[in-house]
């Protein structure tokens, strides 16, 4: 085999998941020549200004950082020309132009956290959990004008446990993601890499990761144990799931967030009124048994054990709303 050849890299990302590749990167005999991320925002009640990951990780390495505004303006995209990259790798970033994805003489690559065509879109890893999925993956790929649907490089298949939640496989397949990237841009460099054309793929029926709204993490309590533990995992512990509760003694509807839970099976008997307390969480009533729910957060206050919440609150004064 031949020797890896050094390549000149510029590398697009912003969230957390985007650094652990970033880091692979720059700890390998590759050149990141930039790092491109997004514009400084305000967030917060305070409206403080926010950087990303990303760029946080940039500049505790002294790395060159571009963030504009809009991908086609004029001076970025003569900035990128400069730079002479071989290749550009994106992470977590946002849909690119052909004016920047075709600058490279290699191309523009892509890591995304599934296995395509399936779970094309911005959540893959949490919706892989809430559909129940027992397996999903990484794949590079290279960037062409449809979201995630590039000529595919390279996969890595990760198993999905019954109980890990969308933050733990998210952590995993940022290591496994960081490792398949290396490989990539070694097979890259020595040009003996080979793609697949997803069209290849038909005949299957692939399922979409659309982003996540504050709507789409509600738990209907109607669902199967296994569908709302599916998602109160698959959205923990971000955006996280939540109910309503009623606080019949003070009379106030509260909004809950739910971070983990345990399924109960019950053969199909429901249960009927209040929640009920119980040694190991909060029993909630599904249409099939119980979640028993052991990590929440109550409307204004802070994340706590189901034993924290229960030492300050007693069962019989909450109900589903």
């Amino acid at each position: 085999m031949s020797e890896v050849k050094k390549l000149r890299l510029v590398f697009m990302g912003t969230p957390d998941f985007a650094v652990g590749i970033l880091d692979a990167l720059h700890g390998s005999i590759h050149e990141i020549t930039a790092v491109v991320t997004v514009a400084d925002k305000a967030a917060g009640r305070g409206q403080k200004i926010k950087e990303s990951a990303v760029k946080i990780y940039a500049k505790e390495n002294n790395l060159t950082i571009l963030q504009p505004e809009k991908l086609k303006e004029e001076h970025f995209l003569a900035q990128l020309k400069e730079l002479q990259a071989d290749l550009f790798v994106v992470v977590a970033f946002r849909m690119l132009p052909k004016e920047v994805w075709k600058i490279p003489a290699f191309g523009t690559i892509n890591l995304h956290a599934s296995l395509l065509p399936n779970y094309r879109g911005a959540a893959p890893i949490n919706w892989a959990i809430i559909n129940g999925d027992e397996e999903t993956g990484v794949t590079t790929f290279f960037i062409d004008e449809a979201i995630d649907s590039g000529k595919i490089i390279a996969q890595e298949k990760v198993k999905i446990s019954s109980n890990i939640n969308a933050g733990d496989l998210h952590d995993e397949l940022k290591s496994v993601g960081a490792e398949l990237t290396l490989k990539t841009v070694a097979s890259i460099s020595q040009q003996t890499h080979t793609v697949i054309d997803q069209d290849k793929f038909d005949g299957k029926d692939f399922k979409t990761a659309p982003k996540i709204f504050k709507e789409d993490c509600e738990i209907s309590w109607q669902e199967t144990v296994e569908n709302v533990h599916n998602k109160i995992r698959g959205l923990s512990p971000y955006p996280a799931a939540w109910t309503k509760l009623k606080n019949t003694k003070k009379n106030e509807i509260l909004l809950v967030k739910l971070f983990a839970s345990k399924p109960i099976e019950n053969n199909g008997i429901s249960l009927t009124g209040n929640l009920q307390e119980n040694a190991d969480g909060i029993f909630f009533p599904c249409k099939n048994g119980f979640i028993c729910i052991t990590e929440l957060q109550v409307e204004g206050k802070r994340r706590m054990t189901y034993k924290e919440f229960l030492a300050g609150n007693e069962i019989k004064d909450w109900e589903l709303f």
